[in-house]
């Protein structure tokens, strides 16, 4: 007994996941609407009994991906702010340089630019999505809000405006720059280059 639960469990744990990836991917192509349960398991390898015995409904798997897609964006982000520190703020590069390593960690992955997509505009739709939404994006914040704030004070600079509205005017930059790159089929390099771009000029209005 005490054997096969576990076994159990991690079957359990990697049908969810497969579900979650496939419905990631059909989500991010063609959006929640048009995705059909059906079309999630025939790409998944599973019946709409996997998916019912994981699932209540496609809503409750899209909400499940919200809050996977937080998780992994946020430890991302925190693990590159923690690389920083731990080399030291006072003699890493320029300010430019380290806020476009952290918010480039999750800027080459077209999959993730195009669900993130997908949740914003759910997030208009619906209270629901929005709430998850939102605390998506108040974990993010609160990771590179710290980063900001350690820059600054590590260099002994001013800024002109809230840390957090720096923080809100930086990230903005990243999903502008992020889904802009998509639509006009921009290579990593060029999208590493307008995120760049963009980024100093944000950066020159902020600091004093």
């Amino acid at each position: 007994m005490s054997d096969s639960a576990p076994a159990t469990t991690r079957r359990r744990e990697n049908t969810r996941t497969r579900l979650m990836d496939a419905a990631a991917e059909m989500f991010a192509e063609i959006g929640i609407e048009a995705a059909s349960v059906e079309a999630i398991c025939e790409r998944a390898g599973f019946t709409r009994g996997a998916f019912y015995s994981n699932f209540a409904s496609k809503e409750e798997l899209f909400l499940a991906l919200c809050a996977r897609s937080a998780e992994v964006t946020v430890a991302m982000v925190r693990e590159r702010v923690t690389s920083i520190e731990d080399r030291g703020l006072d003699a890493t590069g320029e300010v430019l340089q380290l806020v476009q390593e952290v918010l480039e960690v999750a800027g080459d992955d077209r999959l993730d630019v195009l669900l993130g997509a997908e949740i914003r505009v759910q997030a208009l739709r619906s209270p629901e999505f929005a709430e998850a939404y939102l605390a998506l994006n108040r974990a993010l914040s609160v990771s590179v809000t710290q980063l900001v704030r350690d820059i600054a004070h590590a260099r002994g600079l001013s800024l002109r405006v809230p840390v957090e509205m720096a923080t809100e005017l930086l990230l903005s930059a990243w999903v502008t720059t992020a889904e802009k790159a998509l639509m006009t089929r921009q290579n990593a390099t060029d999208t590493r280059a307008a995120l760049g771009e963009r980024l100093e000029q944000l950066v020159r209005l902020i600091l004093e």
